[in-house]
């Protein structure tokens, strides 16, 4: 009959906390979190709407609830990037793109609002070609034209940036970390009597 050896197993059991306290510290150390956007945002292209986006985390299919806004400087998207220096520099373009946006909308509404002043201005005698009126129909010309090309790949900033995170994850905090967990734990005697840390995982 095989006597165990008690030493070995006290060691044992004084070495598997510590390395499930250090598998699972490395597992949860600041994890990132993936992004989701909503199908209908996932297919914006060239040119698409100018409104906010809406995304959800985590690693499960969403429901039409989990999905939040981004804000209109995909601001509430920001602290999901932090530290991803590729992600954060799209999410500013993006930003930059939906101050130029603004600010067009803003020349565009004034220059309508001009012109329609001018008109206005002498309701006996109304005018609609004076130099005034030139000017503002011109500057709402521009304006429009101007929106064109800043709205062509405004949405797509913000889908680099999404996608650019979602890149940088490691493959554990995808989902694969999962896997790995084990799904019991044990000890077994070995064929020299040594003791052995035994691990079971659940293959589905």
């Amino acid at each position: 009959m095989m006597i165990p050896n008690f030493g070995s197993l006290r060691r044992a059991l004084l070495l598997l906390p510590l390395a499930f306290v250090t598998f699972f510290a490395h597992a949860q150390q600041k994890p990132a979190t993936l992004v989701q956007l909503s199908p209908e945002d996932q297919a914006r292209g060239l040119n698409g709407v100018q409104k906010n986006f809406f995304f959800a985390t985590g690693l499960d299919t969403p429901k039409e609830s989990d999905y939040q806004s981004a804000g209109f400087f995909g601001q509430k998207l920001r602290p999901y990037l932090a530290g991803n220096q590729e992600a954060l520099h799209e999410l500013n373009n993006y930003r930059r793109q939906k101050w130029l946006f603004l600010a067009e909308r803003l020349t565009f509404v004034g220059a309508v609002g001009l012109y329609g002043q001018q008109v206005l201005a002498d309701p006996e005698v109304q005018q609609y070609h004076n130099n005034t009126q030139k000017a503002a129909v011109g500057l709402a010309a521009v304006s429009l034209l101007s929106n064109i090309f800043i709205s062509r790949h405004t949405n797509e900033h913000f889908q680099r940036a999404v996608d650019a995170h979602n890149a940088g994850l490691p493959a554990a905090r995808t989902g694969a970390l999962q896997l790995l967990r084990p799904s019991t734990v044990g000890l077994t005697a070995s064929r020299w009597g040594q003791p052995q840390v035994a691990l079971s995982w659940n293959l589905r």
